[in-house]
Order: structure tokens, then sequence, then C-alpha cells
């Protein structure tokens, strides 16, 4: 088993791939990809409810997707260390095109619950594009490039929510209404063309990254990989910070369309432009603000600034009195975590060497999808008791994740 150090020891040799023109075609991969997801997230509670979902049934389908990634996810890191990252890629992300087509024409509840799970079993590539940007980045550029790739999944959400608002209006040109079957089919359709695309870009213009490893290299299991991420006195930190503001973000995101309707008679249209104002806060703040803050102080201060500025916003939002400040607070709560989701990825990459990074970076995706899996199962609940109860239970949840952050900075330099 390799000891991993806090800082990731340079590839043997120049990857094939690490031109700024074949990053570039990467992150338009990306976007192309996250538009059609973002396509889906405002949706989902509306989607649900016309399938007549119960609250906690609309929270259930998101979490049905995170439980997927996180039975997938390491999967697919491992995968991607072994074989490559470009296959991986494209066949995760046509698994993807197949699945939207499949929820566009589910029949029930519950035949969409199983779609999202095979979804987020097939589409749990996250940790491959990370895994692959780390391959053919230097470690001091790391946290600069993983924002590059955060403000690509960021502009994903400006157009996807976008699309996803203003695609079911196409639904009255057909003689449907705008809340009907048709008004849904139509985005995911669109989605499923989007990913289609994606998956084709990959074939064409992306050239693997690293060489495959031999065939009978062995393969720990995830219990093996998660041992010694336990024992390393940074990734232990990281992988609990994933997981406990995960949790508090996607309760709040699973909840946001209820939220919504229920204080200020939102639909799907409201919700995906708001979305979009999100995207927008978020792609500036990891393209353009996380790479040079955390090259002045550090990553770990950067993750712990913007957990606290998540925590604040979350207490907050339930008291937002009019929906015009909605976009306003939930635009702070998007702005910490493009704070915190380049500096994740940043910390991991340093701490673990070349041959373990889409393994370790899947570990901490798959606690990601633990965290969006649980996050909305706890919201929806809540949400019935209070329709303010997630926001403030997200908001208690960061307290611990900001101790943990603390405490990294001091870790890493006693490791080295």
């Amino acid at each position: 088993m390799t000891t991993l150090s806090t800082t990731a020891a340079p590839s043997s040799s120049k990857s094939p791939d690490a031109s700024p023109r074949a990053l570039y075609v990467l992150l338009l991969v990306v976007f192309i990809n996250l538009v059609g997801f973002g396509l889906v997230i405002p949706l989902l509670p509306f989607y649900a409810k016309s399938l007549s979902a119960s609250p906690w049934q609309v929270t259930a389908l998101f979490s049905a997707y995170s439980l997927g990634q996180f039975v997938a996810e390491p999967f697919w890191g491992r995968l991607s260390d072994r074989i490559g990252r470009r296959p991986v890629l494209i066949v995760t992300i046509l698994a993807n095109t197949l699945c939207y087509v499949a929820l566009a024409f589910a029949p029930s509840i519950g035949w969409a619950f199983a779609i999202r799970l095979v979804s987020g079993c097939a589409t749990g590539n996250i940790s491959t594009i990370q895994g692959y940007m780390a391959d053919v980045t230097p470690p001091e550029k790391r946290a600069g490039r993983m924002g590059l790739l955060g403000a690509a999944f960021g502009m994903g959400f400006v157009v996807g929510p976008t699309l996803g608002g203003l695609l079911p209006s196409l639904a009255k040109v057909f003689g449907h209404s705008e809340s009907g079957r048709l008004a849904f089919q139509i985005p995911l359709l669109t989605a499923a063309v989007l990913a289609a695309i994606a998956a084709l870009g990959v074939f064409l213009f992306v050239v693997e990254s690293r060489a495959p490893s031999a065939k009978d290299a062995p393969r720990p299991h995830r219990r093996e990989a998660l041992r010694t991420a336990r024992a390393h006195p940074v990734l232990s930190r990281v992988l609990l910070v994933t997981l406990i503001s995960t949790a508090a973000f996607a309760g709040m995101e699973a909840v946001f369309g209820l939220w919504t309707q229920a204080r200020f008679d939102w639909g799907p249209r409201q919700v995906g432009l708001c979305f979009a104002v999100i995207g927008v806060i978020a792609s500036v703040g990891q393209g353009l603000v996380t790479g040079r803050l955390a090259r002045r102080f550090g990553e770990a201060k950067v993750l712990t600034a913007g957990l606290g500025i998540i925590a604040l916003s979350l207490a907050v939002t339930p008291f937002v009195p009019t929906a015009a400040f909605v976009p306003v607070v939930v635009g702070f709560t998007a702005f910490g975590q493009s704070l915190v989701f380049p500096c994740i990825a940043a910390l991991i990459s340093r701490a673990t060497p070349p041959d373990k990074q889409g393994e370790m970076l899947g570990l901490n995706m798959a606690a990601g999808s633990l965290a969006r899996m649980a996050g909305p199962m706890l919201a929806g609940p809540l949400f019935g008791l209070a329709i303010g109860g997630p926001y403030w239970f997200g908001a208690l949840l960061m307290i611990p994740a900001i101790a943990f952050a603390l405490t990294i900075e001091h870790r890493a330099k006693a490791a080295a």
C-alpha cells in the first residue's frame, strides 16, 4: 500500500495533452455536459410533483442519483488510473445520454427513482475529470486549474438552468401545459442531445493524459483507500469537510424549488433563472477569484473562509422578506461553495502521488455523493416540520466543518 505524501510527486513524463488547447477542449466538453445536467436540477421538484410525488419523494429523487455516485465514483476513479481517463469519460457520458432519455419517459416516481439511481452509478465521472486536470497540471497551479474546471461547471449551471426554465414553455406550442409531461420531456431530451455531443467531443479531441497501468496491477478495495486516507493528517480532514459541507449545500438545493414555491409561489422558470444567477456567481468565483486567493493565502485559509460564507448565508436565507433577495442570499452560498470546491481538490492532489490521484479524488467524490444522498433525505422531513428547517440545520452543520478546516494547514505543515 502506497503511503501518501503531502506533496504529489511529478509525473515521470510530460503528458501528451498538457497543451493549453487540449485543456480548453476538455473545459468546453465539461461545459456542454454540465449544461445538460443543469437543465434537469431546477426541474426535478416540479417533475416529481407531476408524477404525484410527496415532498420526501421529491428529495429522495435527488438522493437516488447521489447514492449511485457514492457506489460508483471510486470505481471510475480507480479504473481511470488503470486504463486511462479518456475511455472512462466516453463511457460515462454516453450512459448519461441514455439515462436522460429514459427519465423523459418514466411512467411513475418509482421508475424515475430507479433511473436516477442507475444514472448516478453510470455517470460518476467527476473524479476522472479532476484526475485528468491533475495529470496535466503542476502542483503549484492546481488550485487555479481546478478553479477553471469549477468555472466550466458554473457556466454550465448558468446556461443549463436558464434553458431548463424556458424550454417547458415550448409545450404550449404543441397545445400542452407548462406543468405537463411534455414540458419536462423537452428539457430532458435536450439534455440527452448535449450529453451525446460532449461524448463526441471527448472522442474526437481529448487525448489520453496518462499511460494505462499493467493489466495485472492490484486494484485496492475502497476500504483500503479509506484506511489510507483516514491515517493521513490532511486527507482525513478534507474528506470530513467534504462530507459535512456538501450535505448542508445539497439539502438546500433539494428543497429550494419547494421552498420558493411555498414562500413566493415560484415555478420552474423563476427557479431556473435563479440557478442561472447562482451559476454566474460560482463561475466568476472559481474562475477568477479562488486561484488568486489560494496562491496568496493558501488553500486551507480560503477553504475556511468559504465554509464561513456558506454558514452565514444559509442561516439568513429563511428570513429574506421578498423574492428579490433570494438570488442575493443564495448567491452568497454559491460564492462560498466556489471557494470550497477547488481548494478541496487542490489539497487532495497535493497530498496524493500521481498514481493514486484518481482513486483519492474518487474517494472524495464518494464522500460528496454520500452527503448529497443524506442531505436531501434529511431536508425533506425538516421541510415538512418548518420550511426554514433545512437551512438552519445546514448552517449548524457548517460549524464542525469550519473546525476541521482550521486544522488542515497546521497538519499539512507538521506532515511535511
